[in-house]
């Protein structure tokens, strides 16, 4: 004979709250980098480079630029420095201007 099997009917949840996404926009985005090779990739490039949380990839930096300063991202390039800290470089849209951007960051 087949045992009954019946559902589970928990009389409480798994888990006493639901999980809050750890990154937010403001989260991902820890500062803009001011150095001399930073400000040549601005004037040069059309691109603005960030530090940014270890766990974020490159996708969700793209929207976090986006959300908080109202640019449209190209393609974002990242790396982890040996400090161990990622460090982004944010290619911005044709139509977008980094240097402006940067002014109204407060960079420059």
């Amino acid at each position: 004979p087949k045992t009954l099997q019946k559902p589970r009917a928990p009389k409480s949840p798994r888990r006493s709250a639901p999980r809050a996404t750890r990154l937010d926009h403001f989260s991902i985005l820890k500062f803009p980098l001011t150095t001399e090779s930073a400000m040549k990739k601005i004037e040069d490039n059309n691109t603005l480079v960030f530090i940014v949380e270890t766990k974020a990839n490159k996708s969700q930096i793209k929207h976090a630029v986006a959300k908080l300063y109202d640019i449209k991202a190209d393609k974002v390039n990242t790396l982890i420095r040996p400090d161990g800290s990622k460090k982004a470089y944010v290619r911005l849209a044709s139509d977008y201007d980094a240097l402006d951007v940067a002014n109204k960051i407060g960079i420059i």
